[in-house]
């Protein structure tokens, strides 16, 4: 059996899956797919803290509850979308060689952060 032939980079190629000279580094599509999983998990993680919020019996802070429920599930469905959108426009930028989009993600996530802290504050006050 023979060794894969080292590439420029210095890392292992495998004769069956050759680059062509157009080809990106798959590296940076790996580096994509981890960051799109990342947003997934996150995404997942507030999904179930919504379910097990909403599963808590809290009969004083009802309203509260639900409003925090249902921001958590939003937050998380535009989050979702958000990250699936964010993951191809930067596939799409490596592949033809373009300098990589900036997050429009950024702005949208801080301020769900801070209105669910800023409900959470109102409701413990």
């Amino acid at each position: 059996m023979t060794e894969p032939a080292p590439d420029a980079s210095g890392g292992a190629r495998f004769p069956e899956y050759p680059l062509t000279p157009g080809d990106p580094d798959p590296r940076y599509s790996l580096a994509n797919e981890r960051t799109y999983l990342a947003w997934v998990r996150t995404v997942l993680a507030a999904m179930a803290g919504a379910v097990a919020l909403h599963s808590l019996a809290l009969p004083e802070a009802d309203t509260v509850r639900r409003i925090v429920v249902v921001l958590l599930v939003v937050g998380s469905a535009v989050a979702m979308l958000g990250a699936q959108r964010r993951w191809r426009r930067v596939e799409e930028a490596i592949r033809a060689n373009r300098p990589v989009p900036a997050s429009p993600m950024l702005a949208p996530v801080t301020l769900a952060v801070v209105i669910m802290a800023g409900v959470l504050l109102v409701a413990l006050w």
